[in-house]
């Protein structure tokens, strides 16, 4: 059990937790929401005893290890990579170093030999005995081969490093597991395994991350950061999210009666109980949706961006011709081959197992990469917008939101400075934020604004990698939402499971050897024998 008691915390006039008391208990996994600077991550270094609170304590059982996702990638480069695995459980490694530092000495006696003895008893007593194979299997399941085990993590790429730190904070059964964005850079099949490990997870895990998929498969509660407290709710994102809105639009019917509010809010709790059910949260260790009260259910103080993509004119039916592609990158052949004819009802999830590909994919199509081979044609009747995985090239210089968005301007109205800040306004970007300039913005305003630009280009085709990096989960739930309605065709490559699920109708795979092509929805796509089979021939060839 973790326990949180009266702990406030307060950067020069910013209050980011405001006496709050909250308690984590085994058996359930909490996923920590809150809007961008809400302090989820500060929250998490608070727990884990990386940084200090102003006031207040937290208090882990006696006795009970706590294990944190490392964020440090480069920390353990001069370690071998089973060695940086066995590093997280520090008690049995410093056991470990110690006997064989002893079994090292030249003159090894006998106090060194009842010394060991005792560190045998020890080292027994906690698994040591099976700890590499235990650390090795670990590793073999999240794709790092046995032939890599020995290497330095220096040796190894930024995702394979990632993967390792995964095991790391995995190994020896924490009593208590603190992971703050754990899919960031892991691929689909890697998130589809920590998501069945973390679900029969007996202990107390507690989770950062924008990915609602992976908070849905995962989470028994939700951890709301608002107003600088923190309450629990029981059941997963979506299940808060909904309740949280039926809540709130039920704050707002101020005619109608508390039965009828009380009956509705019922009704819903029965519905999405029916459906947990069948889901992966169904495990014998979860506490279920239909044990709540419906008074737990609380409206939410969150604000959403009002993103909405319009078309200044509907394309016609000839989109993008894509006639056989190829393009290297260091002596690595990252596609080959790529053919393809898109229509204007497509909705199209480029997918690689290499990100290298889909950057140099967008690029080519964009026209600031030149293929090695192939061509592709757009359509006369296309006009497309861009949205990159990386936009740091766009906010240079000190400029201001607003003269930053009148660049994009087409028409003397729209260089009008109230109708830039409407725009603005629509993404969150109110009052004297409007004034700030762009080389100060986060990581997520500058998203924002890069979608405000969008959104005034009035493209009937967006090209679209990787949507919801350093998004909160508000602005990617407004974003999904408004894609759904898009009338104009899409090309998007994504991390987030739920995106590629309820966007996609189409998957175009590429691979060093040829393209996989298939109207499909995301999920079945993946799980598609025929379709495995397929990519691991294309892969290997």
């Amino acid at each position: 059990m973790l326990t949180v008691s009266n702990l406030s915390l307060q950067f020069g006039k910013r209050v980011l937790f405001d006496e709050v008391n909250i308690t984590f208990t085994p058996g359930n996994c909490y996923g920590i929401i809150g809007a961008n600077g809400a302090g989820k991550s500060t929250f998490l270094k608070i727990l884990s005893g990386d940084l200090e609170p102003n006031s207040g304590s937290v208090n882990i059982e006696p006795g009970k290890r706590l294990s944190v996702l490392e964020q440090n990638h480069n920390i353990y480069d001069n370690h071998s990579v089973l060695d940086a695995v066995l590093m997280g459980n520090k008690k049995l490694f410093d056991i470990k170093k110690k006997m064989e530092e002893l079994y090292s000495k030249e003159n090894f006696s006998d106090d060194d030999g009842d010394l060991v003895g005792k560190l045998q008893t020890k080292y027994e007593e906690i698994g040591g005995w099976s700890a590499e194979s235990d650390a090795a299997n670990l590793l073999s399941n999240i794709d790092i081969n046995e032939n890599l085990h020995h290497l330095n993590m220096g040796d190894l790429d930024g995702k394979q490093k990632v993967r390792v730190l995964l095991a790391q904070s995995l190994f020896g059964n924490p009593d208590i597991l603190i992971m703050d964005e754990p899919t960031n850079d892991l691929d689909y099949y890697t998130i589809m395994w920590l998501e069945d490990f973390l679900s029969s997870y007996e202990n107390t895990v507690i989770i950062v991350s924008h990915d609602r998929h992976f908070l849905d498969s995962v989470c028994t509660h939700i951890s709301d950061i608002d107003y600088g407290k923190i309450n629990h709710y029981t059941g997963n994102y979506t299940f808060w999210h909904e309740s949280s809105q039926l809540a709130l639009r039920q704050k707002n019917q101020i005619n109608k009666k508390a039965e009828e509010k009380k009956k509705e809010l019922e009704e819903f709790i029965a519905r999405f109980s029916a459906n947990v059910s069948k889901s992966k949260q169904a495990t014998s260790r979860k506490k279920m949706i239909n044990k709540l009260n419906f008074e737990d259910i609380k409206p939410s103080s969150r604000r959403y961006p009002a993103i909405i993509f319009e078309q200044e004119r509907e394309a016609g039916n000839q989109i993008l011709n894509v006639d056989n592609l190829t393009y290297s990158f260091d002596n690595d052949i990252l596609f080959k081959k790529i053919n393809f004819s898109l229509m204007k009802s497509d909705k199209v999830v480029l997918f690689s197992k290499d990100s290298r590909a889909i950057k140099a994919f967008y690029e080519i199509l964009e026209g600031s990469l030149v293929a090695d081979k192939g061509k592709f044609e757009w359509g006369i009747t296309t006009k497309k917008a861009f949205l990159p995985s990386e936009n740091d090239s766009y906010f240079k210089g000190e400029i201001s939101l607003i003269d930053w968005l009148r660049q994009y301007s087409k028409s003397d109205e729209e260089k009008e400075e109230v109708f830039i800040r409407g725009f603005l306004g629509k993404m969150l970007f109110s009052g004297d934020e409007a004034l700030k300039n762009v080389n100060v913005l986060s990581g997520g305003e500058k998203v924002r604004c890069m979608l405000s630009k969008i959104m005034m280009e009035k493209a009937n085709v967006l090209l679209i990698n990787e949507p919801t990096n350093h998004l909160d989960l508000e602005s990617i739930t407004a974003f999904n939402n408004s894609l759904k309605n898009y009338k104009g065709t899409l090309i998007f490559s994504t991390s987030d499971h739920t995106f590629a699920q309820t966007l996609g109708n189409r998957i175009i795979e590429l691979t060093p050897n040829g393209v996989i092509d298939r109207y499909s929805m995301f999920e079945d796509y993946m799980a598609d024998p025929k379709i495995k089979e397929l990519r691991q021939k294309l892969y290997s060839i």
